[in-house]
């Protein structure tokens, strides 16, 4: 077919109707003008606030160019995959110390490969309609601005912690784009800032990392300082962590919007039973081999088995005193690397303390009971 024959307007629709049948909750068309974006970008990059994250840097402004990243880029069609599960159990994993909190959308398979192979068959089925088509899928795989495209494409706005929010689903969904060489429709771009007065994120994230409306400092992030930095945690972090391993979703679960979040339809993400709330002290007991088996295909493998075991051990530091958790500090503590050393060292001092406070406590009491008592007693 050639490209005179095809109706764009038809085609827009007919990818839409591909895009629910492949699992997507919604899908937008957006040209590729990011160039409003570009000041923003330079801000937060200058002042530091990517941390570690060096390939946020590394492409320039190619992040909002898309025809740099991929010459004959002419429109964006942006995609959005819930992922709540059905019974995600929020309050009651994180008001126990002792339960390992791993982040909601890493429960489940990798979303990067369940996405991207969704995006690869929507593709296929638009070149199987036009005849040869140039597609690339991205799915945090590239320097895309991924939250300014589905804003664009009317799947929804940013919000104030920096994730796109969406009326009618909250903010728990995937994001994915597929750059195409043709020249679709666009849809209208989201006009509505939902958030309004709400500060509910920036006041109740743990660490303070929402630095202001819109803005995160990742450096402060408990999502990548249990993911993507490589080294320490550092001190001033790490009582604020609570028994949160891998991710944070502080900043979801107070926000209004996400009353209306849709559960997820796709069985991928439906957790695995050896991951959701389970003990901190269970999980830290892996060894290496066990780790990379009960991760296969999880978000959570990218960490290693070191930084599994630098998180769980903050985690148990920060839980109510137990021998049993010194017991396993100071066991695993013999064979470990440096960097788990530094944390079950920070741990195992956290739990002494705990221990001292326990026995002064106990200690008053006895000695209230006992001036309580008669003489004769």
């Amino acid at each position: 077919m050639t490209t005179d024959n095809i109706n764009y307007s038809e085609l827009a629709t007919q990818i839409k109707q591909w895009g629910q049948e492949l699992g997507f909750a919604e899908v937008g068309i957006t040209d590729i003008d990011l160039r409003e974006h570009e000041a923003q970008l330079q801000r937060w990059l200058d002042a530091g606030y990517h941390g570690e994250m060096a390939y946020m840097a590394a492409h320039g402004m190619k992040r909002a160019r898309p025809a740099e990243l991929v010459p004959g880029t002419q429109r964006i069609i942006s995609v959005k995959m819930n992922y709540l599960p059905p019974d995600a159990s929020f309050a009651r994993a994180l008001g126990n110390k002792t339960t390992a909190y791993i982040s909601r959308y890493a429960l489940g398979r990798d979303y990067h490969k369940v996405m991207r192979n969704r995006l690869k068959q929507l593709g296929q089925k638009i070149e199987q309609e036009v005849g040869a088509l140039g597609f690339r899928p991205f799915v945090d795989s590239a320097p895309v601005l991924e939250r300014q495209i589905a804003e664009k494409a009317g799947l929804g706005w940013r919000g104030k912690n920096s994730l796109v929010i969406n009326k009618q689903a909250g903010s728990w969904f995937f994001l994915g784009e597929l750059f195409v060489d043709i020249p679709l429709p666009i849809d209208e771009p989201n006009q509505e800032e939902g958030c309004g007065r709400c500060t509910a994120c920036l006041t109740l994230c743990p660490t303070g990392a929402i630095v202001e409306p819109y803005v995160v400092d990742a450096r402060r992030c408990i999502s990548y300082l249990t993911i993507e930095l490589q080294g320490a945690i550092p001190e001033e972090f790490r009582a604020k962590m609570g028994n949160r391993i891998y991710g944070c979703d502080d900043c979801q679960l107070v926000c209004p919007w996400n009353r209306y979040g849709q559960i997820t339809e796709e069985a991928d993400f439906l957790p695995r039973t050896h991951l959701k709330d389970q003990q901190l002290l269970s999980l830290f007991a892996w060894d290496e081999a066990t780790f990379l088996k009960n991760t296969e295909g999880s978000p959570i493998r990218r960490i290693g088995h070191e930084r599994w075991l630098r998180n769980l051990a903050v985690g148990l530091g920060n839980a109510q005193y137990d021998k049993a958790i010194v017991i396993a500090l100071e066991e695993k503590r013999q064979n470990a690397t440096p960097l788990v050393i530094e944390h079950i060292d920070w741990a195992l001092e956290q739990q002494r303390q705990k221990s001292d406070q326990h026995e002064r406590k106990k200690a008053r009491l006895i000695r209230i009971i006992e001036k309580g008592l008669p003489r004769d007693a």
